[in-house]
Formats: structure tokens, C-alpha cells, sequence
């Protein structure tokens, strides 16, 4: 089956994208992974009008107006991409669909070490803006420069800097404590800016070029979310590691509107 434009993603960046072009009557399908990064977490913040909402209510709701303008969303695996004389096929698990243009709105991973997945998006999360207003005035640890210590500070005068973290002590589901080498360190909250990694093999198997950015290299795009190779687009954290949910919804629908002059011809490709 042949769509006008295929979403690799899912999340607030491609629903927003689809969105947007379901709206200007375009044949959308989003394949998503469903596997958020925010999944984790109970509440999202600094979204306008939706602070506070569950992430997985924000996709829920983003799917269903997706879905009631005509558009596709199925949770699905992307096997592979590849070009063709029409566009692209785009290989699934159980078939291959074919797509004029393709977004990818895959995202990007936290890598998070094992002893403290549990607690991450809870007591233990990487952004500040995102979290740190729920832990204000309590005891803080941050593990990171001096810069991000001084960033923290914004939500609590007891900030303990540690340059490790071997453990976390929890009472009644809720952390009490850092392990650092040989110190405890009292705490209500852990701040770890984690590594990240994008998901963007297909993007790199295409020959999409990268740039690098404070978390190391990503995918290169313009100011409209057109990558290096011409027909395929990029939003969110897949090429933006600092974007935020408004943020990647945002970028998502920057995409589509250049997509859809692209398919009228009213653009050039990029490349």
C-alpha cells in the first residue's frame, strides 16, 4: 500500500506531523514502536495547557485526532528503508508499505544504568525544567559538572555534587539515599544527566548526514526538518536531543508543512 507520507514514530513530534497533514487530506500511516522515552514517567511538564497530563495520555489522545481525521497509526516494528523509483518502502514486521516522503520521529534513548532504572522518571530524572519543580526545597543530589550543579540550585538550596553514583537506597518506594564509593548521601531526589543515544540507524543507512550537538552527533536537519537525503524528514529528539514534548511537537509540524509543499513541488529538495 502506498501513502503520501510515512511517520516512523509515534510520539508527540509524529503525531503532531501527522496531525497536521491529515488535516491538509494527505495519506498518512504512523508505525510506532510504542516505546516512548517519557514512558517512564507519570506526569509531563511545560506544555502548554496539558502540564501535568500523563504521557501516555498525550499519545492517546494524539492518535485518536489522528485517527479521526483518516490518518493510520499502528504499533508496528520497521525492519528496514529503503529507496525506490516512487519514494520509499518502508519493510515492517508481518508486510512493506511504500511512502512519497518519510518522517522520522523515532526518538532517542536514556541510557540509564541498571541499578537505577527503577527509579528513573520518578525520583531520579534528567531534566530539571521537566521535574524539578515537583522536588523543590528538598534534598537534591546531581551527578554532573559544576554547570548543572549550579542549574539544579534554581529548585533547592540543598544540592549535594557527587561524581559517582554506585546505588540508591528506597524506603516505601521512595529514595532516601545516594551511595557514592563510601559516602551516603541523604536524598529525596537524584538529578543524572544521563547519555543518550538516537534512534536513527535507518536514518544513517539512507546516507542522512550528522552534526554534532551537545550530546554528541545527530542527525543533521534544516530549520523545517529536511534531512540530507532529499524526501526525508526529521523531527524531534531523533535529531534534537534538547527538545522538549512541546518542542518535538512543534518541530513535528514545521516537518509537515514543508512536507506538503515538497508534494506539491513548491520547494526544493534538500540535499
Amino acid at each position: 500500500m502506498t501513502y503520501e507520507v510515512v511517520i516512523i514514530g509515534g510520539g508527540a513530534a509524529g503525531l503532531s506531523a501527522a496531525l497536521m497533514l491529515t488535516r491538509a487530506r494527505r495519506s498518512v500511516l504512523v508505525v510506532d514502536g510504542a516505546e516512548p522515552r517519557n514512558k517512564p514517567a507519570a506526569h509531563m511538564h511545560n506544555y502548554l495547557s496539558r502540564d501535568g497530563l500523563s504521557p501516555l495520555e498525550l499519545l492517546k489522545h494524539g492518535r485518536a485526532e489522528v485517527e479521526g481525521y483518516g490518518g493510520e497509526v499502528v504499533n508496528d516494528t520497521v525492519l528496514g528503508v529503503a529507496r525506490t523509483d516512487e519514494g520509499f518502502a518502508v519493510e515492517l514486521a508481518g508486510r512493506t508499505v511504500h511512502g512519497k516522503r518519510l518522517l522520522f520521529a523515532t526518538g532517542m534513548v536514556d541510557e540509564v544504568p541498571q541499578n537505577l532504572r527503577d527509579r528513573w522518571g520518578r525520583d531520579v530524572f534528567g531534566c530539571p525544567y521537566c521535574h524539578g519543580y515537583e522536588v523543590r526545597d528538598q534534598k537534591l543530589v546531581v551527578l554532573g559538572d559544576e554547570m548543572k550543579v549550579a542549574l539544579v540550585r534554581q529548585w533547592s538550596e540543598d544540592v549535594t555534587h557527587v561524581e559517582s553514583v554506585d546505588g540508591v537506597e528506597v524506603e516505601d518506594d521512595r529514595l532516601v539515599a545516594v551511595i557514592s564509593g563510601s559516602r551516603r548521601v541523604p536524598a529525596d531526589a537524584l538529578v543524572y544527566f544521563a547519555p543518550v543515544k538516537p534512534r536513527d540507524e535507518l536514518l544513517l543507512a539512507l546516507g542522512a548526514e550528522t552534526g554534532e550537538t551537545i550530546a554528541g552527533p545527530f542527525v543533521r536537519t534544516d530549520a523545517k526538518g529536511r534531512t540530507s537525503v532529499p524526501g526525508v524528514y526529521a523531527a524531534g529528539n531523533v535529531t534534537d536531543p534538547t527538545a522538549i514534548v512541546i518542542v518535538a511537537a512543534a518541530q513535528g509540524a514545521q516537518a509537515a508543512g514543508m512536507i506538503n509543499m515538497d508534494l506539491l513541488g513548491l520547494v526544493p529538495s534538500a540535499g
